[in-house]
C-alpha cells in the first residue's frame, strides 16, 4: 500500500477549475517530483494534500486513512508536513528561535532547543543560530524552510519549489540535504521547476498543465514524453 494515495481529486474555485480529476500515489521511501508550467495547479494541489484547502471532489489517504478535512497542524502530528513556495518565517526570531518553534510541534521545550541546534548542523546552517532569517542569503534562507520541516520530526515532507530564484551551484545545498533526509527515510514529494536538480532528485515524476495530469513516469521517460514536450514549450515543437 501506498503511503499517500491521492485520487480523483478536484478543486473548483467558482467557474474556475484548479485541479481537476488528478490521481497519483507516492510510496514510503521515495521522491516523486511535480513538475508543470507555472499556473499548471502544482501548488494548489499541495494545499489540497496538506489541508490547507478543501477539494470540491476526490479523496487522499495517508498511511491508509482519509486526511481530508484534517487541519494542517494536525497533519504535522502524524508527520506530514510542507514547506511553502515564498519563504514563511518570524522576521524578528533568531534562526535557532524559529526553528525551536517548529520543533515544539512535537516536542518539550526542553528537548525542543538541542533538537533545533542538532537539525540546523543538519540542513548546513551551522555558525548561523543567532542570525536573523532577513540577513541570510537566499540559498541559506530556503535551507531553513526545510530546517523548519524537519524538526517537527516529519516523516513525508511536502516541498513547494524550495530551490526556486536558485542557480544551479545554489540548488546543490538544498539537493544534498533533500537526498540525505530521504536516505534516512523520509519519503519526499517536491515541485520544482528546475529541471536538472529534480531530474536528479525524483524516481518518479508527475506532470500537471491546466490542472490535470497529462504524464506520469521515470524522469527518463518524462523527458521524452511528446505531452509534456508541448507543455512547456507549444505545441508541433520540432524535436
Amino acid at each position: 500500500m501506498a503511503l499517500l494515495e491521492v485520487s480523483n481529486l478536484t478543486k473548483r474555485f467558482g467557474g474556475l477549475v484548479a485541479v481537476n480529476n488528478v490521481s497519483f500515489s507516492v510510496e514510503k521511501g521515495e521522491i516523486l517530483g511535480i513538475i508543470g508550467p507555472n499556473g499548471a495547479g502544482k501548488t494548489t494541489l499541495f494545499s489540497l494534500i496538506s489541508g490547507f484547502l478543501k477539494p470540491s471532489s476526490g479523496s487522499v489517504l495517508y498511511d491508509g486513512q482519509s486526511i481530508l478535512g484534517i487541519e494542517p497542524h494536525r497533519l504535522v502530528q502524524r508527520g506530514l508536513v510542507r514547506s511553502f513556495q515564498i519563504v514563511q518565517t518570524f522576521a524578528d526570531m533568531s534562526v535557532l528561535d524559529v526553528v525551536t518553534t517548529a520543533a515544539l510541534s512535537r516536542r518539550p521545550m526542553v528537548d525542543a532547543i538541542d533538537y533545533a541546534a542538532h537539525v540546523i548542523g543538519r540542513v548546513g546552517l551551522s555558525g548561523k543560530e543567532l542570525e536573523t532569517p532577513a540577513t541570510l542569503s537566499l540559498q541559506d534562507k530556503k535551507l531553513l524552510e526545510v530546517a523548519k520541516c524537519v524538526a517537527t520530526d516529519a516523516t513525508f515532507i511536502l516541498l513547494d519549489e524550495v530551490m526556486a530564484g536558485l542557480t544551479l551551484t545554489e540548488a546543490e545545498a538544498p539537493l544534498q540535504v533533500i537526498q540525505e533526509l530521504n536516505r534516512q527515510g523520509v519519503t519526499v514529494l517536491m515541485v520544482e521547476h528546475v529541471m536538472p536538480i529534480i531530474m536528479r532528485a525524483a524516481t518518479r515524476m508527475v506532470v500537471i498543465n491546466f490542472g490535470e495530469k497529462i504524464a506520469e513516469g521515470t524522469p527518463a521517460e518524462i523527458v521524452e514524453d511528446r505531452r509534456v514536450v508541448d507543455a512547456y514549450f507549444g505545441e508541433h515543437m520540432d524535436a
